[in-house]
């Protein structure tokens, strides 16, 4: 499915800080100036809701833009300068969308090293546990892969790791690297390091976690940003403050683990809803005491 002509990809993940007082353009700007700072990459991934920052529920009706307009002069603008003047890919995180109907989302897009938007992903599992995401944002309905010379690159956000299904329905699509922009708290940074180590072992992909870092409104985010191989081995991990975390992904090696333990081909898809399930509980007269 893929049309990939590399077999190393230099990926950076950008690590930063929430938002203080100032405006969003100075946010993006800082953003923009770690970006330039990096050393050449072929792909660069922005955390979820930078630009406004995530526990900044306040600030959401007023600073969402539509995909168009923030194309034309708003923070995907900003980014798609960028990775023209610098040659790369970038997963710009993720912003608060307005759809023409109104409803606000939290969207991300890839662009191309031209500046072409390649993908954009609705967050499909919106938070609710101390948070007002599932309240303020509407849930997307449909994920989407981009068809690379870096591979088939596919994206998912933050709570979205704990649905398994989700990253399911990528591999079908053909992904081989999901990246995943977050604002995960520091409270459940366990969970954090299990559940994207489990998603890339488990789908056999390379997973491109990039978190926010410091705190936000009060919450404290977990920063440990990471990579990990298709074998589920943590291969680049930040710590906790803002930072640029580089990794290498090895594509041969995708490929020759996908060959040599083909775990995805023994899958047996439907599995949830045709196979028949038989009552193991045994009767009460066969129970012990």
């Amino acid at each position: 499915m893929s049309n990939q002509s590399v077999s190393v990809v230099k990926v950076a993940c950008v690590q930063l800080a929430p938002p203080d007082g100032s405006d969003k353009r100075a946010r993006v700007d800082h953003a923009i100036s770690v970006i330039d700072r990096l050393p050449a990459v072929d792909l660069i991934v922005l955390p979820e809701l930078w630009p406004v920052g995530y526990f900044r529920f306040e600030r959401y009706e007023e600073e969402a833009e539509s995909m168009e307009d923030s194309l034309d002069d708003g923070v995907a603008a900003a980014i798609r300068e960028v990775a023209i003047r610098r040659g790369a890919f970038i997963l710009g995180g993720s912003f608060v969308e307005r759809t023409a109907h109104g409803r606000l989302h939290n969207t991300s897009f890839l662009l191309g090293p031209g500046g072409e938007l390649l993908m954009t992903y609705r967050k499909m599992h919106v938070f609710g546990y101390r948070s007002q995401e599932n309240v303020l944002l509407a849930a997307g309905e449909s994920i989407t892969v981009a068809e690379t010379r870096l591979g088939v690159i596919g994206a998912t956000t933050c709570y979205d790791l704990r649905f398994p299904e989700l990253y399911r329905a990528l591999i079908d699509a053909g992904a081989q690297i999901v990246l995943v922009p977050s604002a995960w708290p520091k409270a459940r940074l366990d969970h954090w390091a299990l559940l994207n180590r489990a998603r890339a072992l488990e789908n056999q992909v390379y997973l491109v976690a990039c978190n926010m870092a410091g705190t936000d409104s009060d919450t404290a985010l977990a920063g440990n940003s990471m990579v990990v191989n298709p074998w589920g081995e943590v291969i680049a991990r930040a710590e906790e403050g803002e930072q640029v975390l580089l990794a290498d992904l090895d594509m041969e090696l995708l490929r020759s683990i996908r060959e040599e333990f083909p775990v995805l081909k023994d899958r047996r898809p439907g599995i949830g809803s045709n196979v028949s399930i038989q009552n193991a509980i045994a009767p009460a007269s066969d129970r012990r005491t």
